[in-house]
């Protein structure tokens, strides 16, 4: 650089504002010897401009930025009226005043290097915009000076003082330039991986406390939305989320929802694509049906346009029959109905202009279906067992029981976008179980699905979400299928988890503390997590990954029934047996049915013909009218009934229930219990404080203490989970005692081989054929098709 350039350089050190001192430090290493616009202007005009020529310099490299753009688009684009021109440099000088009153306008060279900030991409704008405005303003010869408060000032060049710069910087300029393009684009890179790249200090601490009060906001309103101590939280919707709210997909990032004080998700994510049928399955207790509460209430944010319905309450006992109590639900149909015959009365006494309208609600009504949707309504409820005089009954006269069935058929009458059901076969015998099973394979909207049925979970589902650890993961296919798959996870857990403690025993061995060796371990596995993460998603990582693995827990349960003795056949039977209520019409009439040790049998029907009469009948709870029952004067059997609430004292503790009834000692009590999966410390809580899972673990424990004979099993799989209900069909399967069993869980029936005998006709019949054979013959009785399933 000439020695009078350098000399100017050294005077302006001793007077100028620091940000103007960078300003000419950076200018001085860019230009490569050459005099830029600032080293001229500085040497031709008084002290008192320098600041100006410091603000001029910065704003016209910025414009250089521009040209170097626009040569590379070409020189076809538009020019602006000047009308145009004037108001938006007008607009862009007051945006630019009032940005310039921040306190952190000019960030230092260190901070610049790697972020920008929000005055910086506002001057560039502002200068792009002038940079159009100057190639048709040639009579713009004098500079507009806006100064800050205390900062460097703004200066917009003019045409003619660009045409300089551009002649006298040359190929140097060029390359420069070329640097800036570069910088600019990593930039623009770490802008789009994190979009709080390009902000100050202060305005991110701003932005963070804007998004902690909206989170607790909506944390409060979701409390007082919901009954009970919940709490919701959930991140900022971004930007694209924002322009898909109106889509037919729901995703909801890093929510959490706790219970009472206690997490039940912890930063999960929620996906659900339309058109796909969802399993939600884990083990009891950890916030399924909670989940489902929070979707219905739209305590998370679930787009507008989506309807949600979760059956969850059992239809109002009035007057009302069921069909109409179906029929009602379309709220719709109902209002064209009305319209309809309003329009008609209307018609009749004259009113000819009506026709119009009149012939549009008939066309809305053909759209919709409604002349067929009687016959609809008709075919759910005989699919859940109504019988047409039941159809017509008013809903008063129905059990909760069978109210929550039309609760049910409401649901699937009216067909939300969203559909979801929690624990829909507990209040639904086989055949309905049969029947929804296969009604919902052919469903073509988006269901969401709460079940403890394996079976009906294979057959309906074609994705599994998973519950675990506070978090909800996504598995592709049915039950079985995740089942597959979560086992050969749990294997690669565990590996990971001993190559962990190997590593940490080898830091140990070779002189490192237990804290130094775990906290060189944490660092491993972080930049091991972060590897191909993204910059903007590595710090959320990282919170995560400062724990170390955890050994992988294997929820498994175990049920034990201990083997009888054996006895001679015939061990228990019913012998010309007939049976009714008082004031009710003969259930049985000379019925004929016996069993050996070595018998499993499953009693199926349709609810009301006497399957769970029979079990009493056959362990002399109930005598029969005519007939009688005969059994083994050794036999001892195990009776585990539906009600089984009504047998426990509600006031003990369940060891204090067992060591009652059959005088064991406290710790043999325990471990009686123990072995039916009731955890330790509900052994020593009142039995009316136990969930109903829990309580049917008590009942069984009973059953075991009794040593049966014979097990006679009354819709045993309720309140149990899909685990539970695994260890139920393997102790069965390994008890050498006889078996009988009413229950509407498809897979314990087929997992335990049972033999079907059907309640029907006022007898009991054996059934020819496998399970398949009876799910056809059902589906033919109501008029149904049975579906090949497909699990896309």
């Amino acid at each position: 650089m000439p020695k009078k350039a350098k000399e100017e350089t050294e005077w302006v050190d001793t007077d100028v504002a620091p940000g103007a001192e960078k300003t000419v430090k950076k200018g001085k290493k860019d230009k490569k010897g050459k005099k830029s616009f600032f080293e001229e202007l500085s040497t031709n005009s008084k002290p008192e401009q320098v600041e100006v020529a410091a603000g001029k310099d910065n704003q016209t490299k910025q414009t250089q930025k521009k040209k170097e753009r626009r040569k590379g688009k070409g020189a076809g684009a538009a020019k602006n009226d000047d009308e145009d021109v004037m108001l938006t440099l007008k607009n862009l000088s007051v945006q630019a005043s009032d940005d310039e009153d921040e306190p952190d306008i000019i960030p230092s060279e260190k901070n610049r290097k790697k972020t920008g900030n929000i005055f910086a991409a506002l001057s560039q704008e502002q200068s792009d915009n002038e940079q159009d405005l100057n190639d048709d303003d040639d009579d713009d010869d004098e500079p507009t000076i806006k100064k800050g408060k205390g900062k460097a000032a703004m200066q917009r060049p003019t045409m003619e003082d660009n045409k300089d710069e551009e002649e006298e910087d040359g190929e140097g300029s060029d390359n420069m330039m070329q640097s800036a393009e570069d910088v600019i684009a990593q930039q623009a890179k770490e802008a789009a991986d994190d979009p709080l790249t390009n902000l100050s200090k202060k305005e991110k601490k701003k932005i963070k406390k804007q998004m902690e009060y909206e989170r607790q906001v909506a944390s409060v309103r979701a409390q007082n939305a919901l009954e009970g101590d919940f709490s919701v939280s959930q991140a900022e919707m971004s930007s694209r989320q924002a322009m898909l709210e109106n889509a037919s997909d729901i995703k909801l990032e890093k929510f959490s929802i706790s219970a009472h004080g206690k997490e039940l998700f912890v930063n999960a994510d929620l996906l659900i694509v339309a058109g796909r049928r969802y399993g939600l399955v884990g083990p009891n207790g950890k916030g399924k049906t909670t989940l489902l509460k929070h979707i219905a209430n739209r305590a998370l944010s679930i787009p507008p346009n989506i309807d949600v319905l979760l059956c969850e309450q059992e239809v109002v006992a009035d007057d009302t029959p069921a069909v109409q109590a179906v029929l009602k639900a379309d709220t719709r149909r109902l209002k064209l109905l009305e319209e309809e015959k309003m329009l008609q009365a209307r018609l009749e006494k004259g009113e000819d202009s009506v026709a119009q309208r009149l012939d549009k609600v008939y066309e809305e009504l053909r759209v919709i279906g409604a002349a067929a949707a009687e016959a609809k309504a008709r075919r759910i409820l005989a699919g859940l067992s109504f019988t047409p005089e039941m159809q017509n009954r008013p809903t008063k006269r129905f059990s909760g029981g069978w109210r929550m069935r039309v609760s049910l058929a409401r649901a699937l009458f009216m067909e939300p976008t969203l559909l979801m059901l929690d624990e829909p076969t507990n209040h639904l015998d086989l055949n309905a179980v049969i029947w929804l099973n296969n009604y919902l394979q052919s469903w073509k909207k988006t269901l969401l699905i709460v079940s403890h049925d394996q079976s009906f979970l294979d057959d309906v589902c074609t994705d599994i979400i998973h519950l675990d650890n506070q978090k909800l993961y996504y598995y592709r296919g049915n039950y079985l299928t995740f089942k597959k798959m979560y086992v050969q996870k749990q294997k690669e857990l565990q590996k990971q988890y001993e190559k962990q403690e190997k590593k940490l025993k080898e830091l140990k061995a070779g002189g490192k503390s237990t804290k130094q060796a775990e906290k060189q371990t944490k660092e491993a596995l972080t930049r091991k997590q972060q590897k191909g993460k993204k910059k903007g998603a590595q710090e959320e990582e990282s919170q995560d990954a400062t724990e170390l693995l955890k050994r992988p827990k294997e929820y498994t349960v175990k049920f034990t029934f201990p083997n009888p003795p054996p006895l001679s056949p015939p061990i228990l039977g019913l012998h010309s047996v007939d049976f009714g209520y008082e004031s009710q019409k003969p259930l049985f009439k000379n019925v004929d049915f016996g069993i050996d040790m070595d018998s499993r049998i499953c009693i199926v029907g349709p609810n009301g013909v006497g399957k769970s009469t029979l079990l009493l009948l056959l362990t002399g709870k109930l005598n029969p009218i005519k007939g009688e029952m005969r059994k083994n004067h050794r036999l001892k059997v195990g009776f585990f009934n539906q009600q089984y609430a009504d047998q426990l004292n509600m006031e003990e503790t369940a060891t204090e229930y067992l060591m009652r009834k059959f005088n064991l000692p406290y710790q043999d009590s325990r471990k009686c219990l123990g072995r039916f999966g009731l955890e330790s410390h509900a052994h020593t809580i009142q039995i009316s404080k136990l969930s109903g899972g829990q309580k049917a673990r008590v009942v069984f424990s009973e059953l075991a203490c009794h040593q049966p004979d014979v097990l006679v099993l009354d819709e045993p799989t309720n309140n149990l989970d899909i685990e539970s209900i695994d260890a139920l069909s393997e102790a069965i399967n390994e008890y050498k005692g006889a078996v009988i069993i009413v229950s509407h869980d498809a897979r314990l029936i087929t997992e335990t081989q049972c033999q079907l005998w059907v309640v029907e006709d006022r007898t009991v019949n054996q059934i020819e054929g496998d399970f398949d054979d009876y799910k056809r013959e059902v589906l033919e009785s109501l008029g149904e098709t049975m579906v090949n399933k497909v699990n896309p």
